[in-house]
């Protein structure tokens, strides 16, 4: 909810020169700079303004928001000017700015701090390097199973990958399993028909000398899940006293892991000390938006104090040593908390997102966005870009291919292997080979 908002200041501008950086609130929300005649992108439907967007911070036509950011090149030649979060793991204001005629005017709903510099990537950046954060842990290289096979990948599906990596002599660290190995969200330890053993593939990839990824959605709660049946106490709740609704993916509704109540974070910690002991060591958590929704919970904490101990709990259990790869997840208060960090909505093997939403899938919004968070990279943590896909159905390939080499971020292939071209063999092993993040 939107609280009362304050002037912080007045700026005169240009108007056909002058351009306004918008933050979102997490990794899927549309992030950058835009003319102050251009329309912001927004949600174009309830369900996406609750999944992809910050819920309950509607923002008016012709106004600018940014949550925690909002960075203003007046475009005079005078310095550009940002205002950002006074506590940003803590509280994160959401910043308007309104235009009329050749004047700024910029209000806040929370407290704000000012800083300058010559244009809005280098603010941006000077204010994380003032974080006094330390330097990111290079990237390993990544195979990921998602953009091929989606949640219908099968054990079988990641021993022919592993065959095929050493066949096209490809350098990839980390062979991560995504969705679809789990029997229901909520339900990570159960595994869905199309895998036998999870310890035995985790077992296969280390015995060709790779590292076993994996990935969960850790504060996700889908209805029909053995958890939501057993416990349903576990659950954050809305002031009605029923579940809290996180919006709906995969066919149906989304419920939220209330990680306060002592028996829930217990078993957090123990799907994810048992993953670790199984012996994988790269974590990629997904979804995270929802453990920062408001709702009630067991403790009575405030939701940003939630979300940061209920990572804390996963980053307790799997150890320091393992990779943390964030996504979906609210950036301001995730800082401080990953090694990694996916910057922008998914990619696609198209370009344009559906009703043209900057939150959703395709490669104009993850461009849009991953540029316009470049600033982040090696000051807040590693950026990812998203995967690069190579194969030769995947539109504009070779377009992301340069924007996911470009952004000196997490590199991570998603392809059938041996579904690669010439070309496709030829870039995914050039943007593997230079060693992924540094």
């Amino acid at each position: 909810m939107l609280n009362r908002l304050t002037v912080v200041a007045w700026v005169v501008v240009d108007p056909g020169t002058a351009r306004v950086h918008e933050e979102g609130w997490q990794s899927w929300s549309p992030s950058g700079a835009y003319a102050l005649d251009a329309a912001p992108y927004r949600p174009t439907n309830d369900n996406w303004a609750t999944v992809c967007y910050r819920p309950g911070r509607t923002v008016p036509a012709g106004t600018f928001q940014g949550e925690g950011l909002l960075a203003l090149d007046p475009g005079d030649g005078s310095p550009v000017r940002l205002w950002a979060a006074a506590d940003p793991q803590r509280e994160v204001p959401s910043i308007r700015l309104t235009v009329t005629g050749d004047r700024a005017e910029i209000e806040a709903d929370g407290p704000v701090k000012e800083r300058t510099h010559t244009d809005i990537q280098s603010v941006l950046a000077h204010w994380a390097e003032g974080l006094g954060l330390p330097a990111p842990r290079p990237a390993p290289t990544v195979w990921c199973s998602w953009y091929e096979y989606f949640t219908e990948v099968t054990e079988d599906d990641i021993h022919e990958n592993l065959r095929a990596m050493d066949t096209l002599d490809l350098p990839v660290d980390v062979v991560q399993i995504d969705d679809g190995y789990q029997s229901a969200l909520g339900d990570w330890l159960t595994l869905s028909g199309r895998f036998r053993s999870r310890a035995g593939i985790a077992d296969a990839i280390r015995a060709r000398g790779r590292r076993a990824g994996i990935w969960t959605a850790p504060f996700l709660v889908a209805p029909g899940s053995e958890l939501a049946a057993s416990h349903p106490d576990w659950l954050v709740r809305d002031p009605e006293g029923a579940p809290l609704h996180a919006g709906r993916n995969w066919g149906h509704d989304l419920y939220v892991l209330d990680t306060t109540h002592p028996d829930a974070a217990a078993y957090l910690a123990h799907v994810f000390t048992t993953l670790r002991a199984e012996g994988y060591d790269y974590f990629k958590v997904d979804f995270l938006y929802a453990g920062a929704l408001d709702g009630v919970r067991h403790s009575g904490a405030d939701a940003l104090t939630a979300y940061r101990e209920g990572i804390g709990i996963v980053r307790d259990a799997i150890g320091p040593d393992a990779y943390l790869l964030g996504c979906g997840a609210p950036i301001l208060p995730s800082i401080g908390l990953f090694d990694a960090m996916r910057v922008s909505p998914d990619t696609a093997p198209h370009r344009r997102p559906e009703a043209d939403d900057y939150s959703q899938p395709g490669q104009d919004p993850a461009e849009f966005t991953g540029a316009g968070r470049q600033w982040q990279h090696g000051r807040l943590w590693i950026n990812d870009p998203d995967c690069l896909m190579a194969r030769p159905a995947v539109e504009t390939r070779e377009r992301w291919a340069a924007h996911v080499e470009a952004t000196g971020g997490l590199m991570a292939s998603s392809d059938r292997l041996l579904s690669l071209d010439e070309w496709g063999v030829t870039t995914t092993r050039r943007l593997l080979s230079s060693g992924g993040a540094q």
